[in-house]
């Protein structure tokens, strides 16, 4: 069975995310460490860092993933902006080691007046001295983008061509985005072009790589390269594509975690819940349970 949850604040400190997942009956949990739009983060408490070890324990809420920080652009012609990007994401693999998480969800990065190839060589040279003095611990996970712009990483071959260029493969992982996958022109939303999907992706990346998935429905249709996401079930994936996903064998062992919309502008109190959160879980958990009920069928 997947392991489900959704992106959580952290609003009120660290430890509430995890409070917050356990009451939206979330198995696994995506957050940010720090404000997703500034260059800065506070220092992490010693303190805040034992309660969120011990509450992601307690209430049994695993994997976590951190989302990067959207400033983030490895592939940045400038010389300033790509330094600045390459200190950040240091800062966010430390605290993601400090916290214990799985891995950081990073876009490659963009371009914009250099040119493709030499944006994928630089996101790969600056993975290389990110890691040139890291230990074991927090993975990379390069997400597969929706392509708008001048974004790296919305085909599968841009991927392995950063992870190819790095000496430090074994550190670097993947995130898949259905919402990107389809904007992109993945069309994974009918049967013939999600078998191609995941084939292009084995041929490219290799299925060893993929440590997560991202389940958010599209406001755009199939190659769009526009990055809106919706509701499950209420966009152009649809249901029939999640549950082929849900189901497919060689995605069983991966945490899904949903990016939806949230109904509530703000978070609440930890033990409330966002019933858009609620509604998309358990439009996911039904179709696991429909599908467990085709197998015992048959």
């Amino acid at each position: 069975m997947p392991r489900l949850g959704a992106h959580m604040s952290i609003a009120g400190g660290l430890p509430l995310a995890v409070e917050r997942a356990r009451a939206a009956n979330c198995d696994t949990l995506q957050i940010f460490t720090k404000s997703a739009s500034q260059w800065r983060a506070r220092p992490l408490p010693a303190s805040e860092v034992t309660a969120f070890r011990a509450s992601a324990t307690d209430l049994d809420i695993n994997p976590i993933v951190a989302h990067a920080s959207y400033l983030i652009n490895l592939a940045a012609p400038n010389p300033a902006l790509r330094q600045r990007s390459i200190n950040a994401l240091t800062d966010e693999l430390d605290r993601g080691d400090a916290l214990g998480l799985l891995g950081v969800v990073l876009h490659p990065g963009s371009y914009t007046t250099g040119t493709e190839e030499s944006g994928l060589r630089l996101v790969a040279e600056a993975i290389n001295e990110v890691f040139a003095t890291r230990g074991a611990g927090t993975q990379l996970l390069l997400e597969h983008t929706a392509g708008q712009g001048t974004n790296l990483g919305h085909q599968f071959e841009h991927l392995a061509t950063i992870i190819n260029g790095t000496s430090v493969k074994e550190r670097l992982g993947v995130c898949l985005d259905t919402c990107h996958l389809l904007a992109a022109g993945y069309d994974i939303a009918t049967p013939d072009g999600y078998s191609r999907t995941f084939d292009d992706f084995e041929t490219h990346v290799g299925l060893d790589r993929l440590q997560l998935l991202h389940l958010n429905d599209s406001k755009h249709p199939c190659g769009s390269r526009r990055d809106r996401h919706e509701h499950i079930g209420q966009g152009w994936v649809g249901l029939e594509a999640f549950g082929r996903l849900l189901k497919d064998p060689q995605l069983a062992h991966l945490p899904m975690v949903m990016e939806t919309p949230k109904e509530q502008r703000k978070p609440g109190k930890p033990t409330e819940v966002d019933p858009a959160d609620t509604k998309n879980l358990n439009t996911l958990r039904h179709l696991i349970d429909a599908a467990t009920s085709e197998v015992t069928k048959s």
